[in-house]
């Protein structure tokens, strides 16, 4: 019954292309009509790459695609995913790399710009792909962040949105299997931070996204992603 209500209810996919947000519309959709999906431009260096993606995605799924554009963030913003000058690649995962990808108030913003979108196209649920893996180092990642900001949009909506995060409790491992079984299309993936034009490829291999996808796909149930992704 809990489902059939959330099936006649729409709401709104952040969509970077990357592995969480894609899992998270594969999933989204089987409760929630999503009718539109946002891909932010805020200067970073796979943004071509990732709204092109994200197009080809939100296609698949006859999802209306827009590309919201913050080109201030890059101007306050001097970090490895905008600063053409710093290196993306990373030995370890952890404290180190999330402060050199770390943009502040990255997701604040962007849920806060589609609760207005919701206010504006009448939605009652912002998909996003927060989840666990991630929440261990990158705070805005977390259910507890979800939860302030669902209190949030109370005071600042007439809507009044809920934030749905499917893959919130799960590890990248586990976010792959998900995948697998919704049979999604792993070839319209843009994990990696780097452009193309950049790195030659449309997965480095040597940022943070990409070590946490290569190291998902070693402990998945279909290792040959591999291939189709690096």
């Amino acid at each position: 019954m809990e489902n059939t209500k959330k099936k006649n209810k729409k709401g709104i996919i952040l969509l970077s292309s990357g592995l969480d947000s894609y899992i998270s519309l594969s999933e989204a959709i089987k409760t929630v009509d999503v009718v539109l999906a946002l891909t932010f431009d805020y200067g970073q260096k796979a943004a071509k790459d990732e709204i092109e993606a994200a197009k080809k995605i939100a296609d698949k799924y006859n999802i209306e695609h827009k590309v919201i554009t913050l080109s201030f963030l890059k101007e306050i913003t001097n970090n490895s995913l905008t600063n053409e000058n710093k290196n993306l690649e990373f030995d370890e995962l952890g404290i180190n790399s999330m402060k050199a990808v770390w943009v502040p108030n990255r997701n604040g913003l962007f849920l806060n710009i589609a609760a207005m979108y919701c206010d504006a196209v009448d939605c009652d649920y912002i998909i996003f792909g927060a989840n666990k893996e991630e929440a261990g180092t990158f705070s805005d990642n977390s259910l507890e962040f979800n939860n302030i900001a669902n209190k949030f949009f109370k005071y600042s909506t007439l809507k009044h949105p809920e934030i749905l995060s499917p893959v919130a409790n799960l590890e990248k491992r586990e976010i792959v299997n998900l995948g697998i079984k919704n049979n999604v299309d792993f070839s319209l993936l843009k994990s990696c931070y780097n452009s193309f034009e950049k790195s030659g490829k449309k997965h480095c291999g040597k940022c943070e996204s990409c070590k946490r996808l290569y190291n998902a796909i070693l402990k998945s149930n279909d290792k040959s992603l591999i291939n189709l992704i690096f």
